[in-house]
């Protein structure tokens, strides 16, 4: 049937005529072109004519009925041919003034696999003119290989820089079915209009990584795969980049790797446009354009993806817009460096076992990806070691350099809870840290890298503060009390520290309160949690997270009757009554939190836990 219907549009399977084909510059099967690489194929070289300039099929002239060919590459580098038919246009299936034509492959391989994701952005070629792209998949188990072609007039609007409605490009509206869309079925009925996933390839992570954090990538379009793809910068690709070969975009490269592939469909000396769909529609962008192979195509009735290894880096993609992505070749992407350095615990029972291991990987700097990808290479470093378990605590060290401001510090005791193990809680940390940078909602940052050291603790090192006492009841003004402070270690003995305490002079007599705490009480009672309705600069953001108290260590905080002010994040203790009415308005402007007490910092001591809890206690001061 297949064949018949191949011989009836103008196409044969014998081999040898394929390779005829090949030679007079018509299209041609997989037999032609498997034995060696061609500067572009047939169907694109003349489409790209003598002048230099692709010629363009008018989305005006589609019909029902048209025959062409697409190109995508299954396996290696070459770009292979496919059998399209056209079924028809479908008015604003893609949003307004935005069509979307409908077609039906034909051929061995896209019969057997199914629309693949990777194969967005195949060039589709009618009477050797560009169409556009293979770029959408209906429905999620369709009996054969129905997909939607996003018109190559959209796309070239991205390289041209002008994205405007269909009524401002001139393009006629019928006010009647044409034949082109005559017997179409709705696409609400019982199908779904959708992308062409775009394969994210993770390379150096587990699939238990993947299955965690994943679904922050599908919710952008984007599959994520573990382990069915690598990476290799340094891998030279001779063969050039042609309409139909793979492309990639990187996220995270070193190390670890993360990069989501698609296809070639426009090729001119300086720029190229892939996909045929948004990655991310953020906009502009900023992330390594590099070349990919193909190492295999998997077919599957949910999920058919190409397995790719990306190679030599060619370039940046810099537009992510609604109809392609566009790279320009020759320049450099920012990425965010980062070093993970990790100390292992010893190995009962192991002689050799490694004490030190270092990650070394960038990251892309895109508002959109930026996180997810740091937050799950974060969480792979820590977890991608023979020591990680779930009974383990970590104890961190770091800091996010932010140009032109001091870097921000990291601290603190990272350890298991009822919610999560401890390479979770120590990621989560760490990308609340980051996040609070990079999401700045009044001030673009220029991160400039990333260091963390972690030292694994094979225990869960957390303690709940579980009384404590002061070595008197009364005290004048510059006394040294000790305080005795009872923690209550995870399912241990519990443990009593003691720290000296100096009373400040100023104090002046009557009674006061103490409070003994962990680092989070004491942030939130001077306002320096980032908790707050008022956003702030970040120069004030990074200040108030170097403020920040460590969670690894007991605190004691003198509580005075005389109200307190925190402005914009500084803590202004003893504010008089007639101050605090005169900055009602910066109140009411949520630029200021009043208080009722003022708080003195007395002391602290390291706990050697991550702890959690308050004990308050009342002092006379003669």
């Amino acid at each position: 049937m297949m064949t018949g219907w191949i011989a009836a549009c103008g196409f044969s399977l014998d081999e040898k005529a394929l390779a005829a084909g090949a030679q007079a510059g018509t299209p041609v099967g997989s037999a032609a072109t498997a034995g060696a690489p061609v500067p572009l194929p047939p169907t694109a070289a003349a489409a790209m004519g003598s002048s230099g300039e692709t010629k363009i099929f008018p989305l005006s002239q589609i019909r029902r009925g048209l025959q062409g060919v697409a190109y995508t590459v299954f396996e290696g580098v070459n770009p292979e041919p496919m059998q399209v038919e056209i079924l028809g246009l479908l008015r604003d299936a893609l949003g307004p003034g935005q069509d979307m034509i409908l077609a039906r492959l034909h051929g061995i391989k896209p019969e057997f696999t199914g629309v693949v994701a990777g194969m967005s952005g195949s060039p589709v070629y009618i009477d050797g003119k560009l169409v556009g792209a293979l770029s959408y998949r209906i429905g999620q188990f369709s009996k054969e290989p129905i997909a939607g072609i996003t018109p190559i007039e959209s796309m070239l609007e991205v390289r041209d820089g002008e994205v405007r409605p269909a009524a401002a490009r001139g393009v006629k509206r019928e006010a009647t079915e044409t034949a082109s869309t005559a017997g179409l079925p709705a696409l609400n009925a019982g199908g779904e209009v959708q992308a062409m996933e775009t394969p994210l390839v993770f390379s150096g992570f587990s699939q238990e990584a993947v299955d965690r954090f994943g679904d922050r990538f599908r919710a952008m379009g984007m599959t994520p795969v573990a382990g069915l793809g690598g990476a290799d910068a340094d891998a030279a690709q001779p063969e050039p980049l042609v309409p139909g070969s793979a492309v990639s975009a990187v996220l995270v490269r070193g190390d670890l790797a993360i990069s989501g592939t698609c296809t070639v469909t426009y090729v001119d000396p300086t720029r190229l446009l892939a996909c045929g769909h948004p990655i991310t529609q953020y906009g502009p962008v900023d992330m390594p354009m590099t070349k990919a192979a193909v190492v295999a195509t998997l077919p599957s009735p949910l999920n058919a993806f190409k397995i790719i290894n990306t190679t030599e880096t060619v370039g940046a993609f810099t537009e992510d817009r609604a109809s392609a992505i566009m790279g320009r070749f020759g320049e450099k992407a920012r990425m965010i460096p980062v070093t993970v350095e990790i100390v292992q615990p010893a190995v009962p029972g192991v002689a050799n076992a490694a004490k030190e291991k270092t990650y070394h990987f960038e990251v892309l700097d895109n508002r959109q990806l930026t996180p997810s990808a740091m937050l799950v290479s974060v969480y792979q470093s820590l977890q991608g070691t023979n020591t990680a378990a779930a009974q383990m605590s970590y104890r961190l060290k770091g800091e996010i350099g932010v140009e032109g401001l001091p870097p921000v510090r990291m601290s603190g005791i990272l350890s298991q809870n009822e919610l999560n193990p401890a390479t979770i809680n120590t990621a989560l940390f760490v990308n609340d840290r980051f996040s609070r940078v990079y999401g700045n909602p009044l001030d673009q940052p220029v991160v400039t890298g990333m260091k963390l050291q972690v030292e694994g603790i094979p225990e869960r090192r957390s303690a709940v503060l579980e009384s404590a006492r002061l070595n008197a009841i009364e005290a004048r003004a510059g006394d040294t009390l000790e305080t005795e402070v009872t923690l209550r270690p995870y399912q241990a003995e519990s443990r009593v520290m003691r720290l000296k305490v100096k009373l400040p002079e100023g104090l002046g007599p009557g009674n006061i309160r103490v409070l003994v705490s962990d680092g989070a009480t004491v942030d939130r009672l001077m306002g320096t949690s980032g908790v707050s309705q008022r956003a702030v600069g970040l120069a004030d953001a990074v200040d108030q997270m170097n403020r920040m108290h460590a969670n690894d260590r007991v605190y004691v905080t003198l509580l005075s009757r005389e109200a307190q002010a925190v402005l914009e994040g500084e803590t202004l203790p003893g504010v008089p009554l007639s101050m605090a009415n005169v900055l009602g308005p910066l109140k009411d402007a949520q630029r200021l939190q009043l208080n009722s007490e003022s708080m003195v910092e007395a002391g602290s001591a390291e706990a050697g836990y991550a702890v959690t809890g308050a004990q308050v206690l009342n002092l006379t001061i003669r």
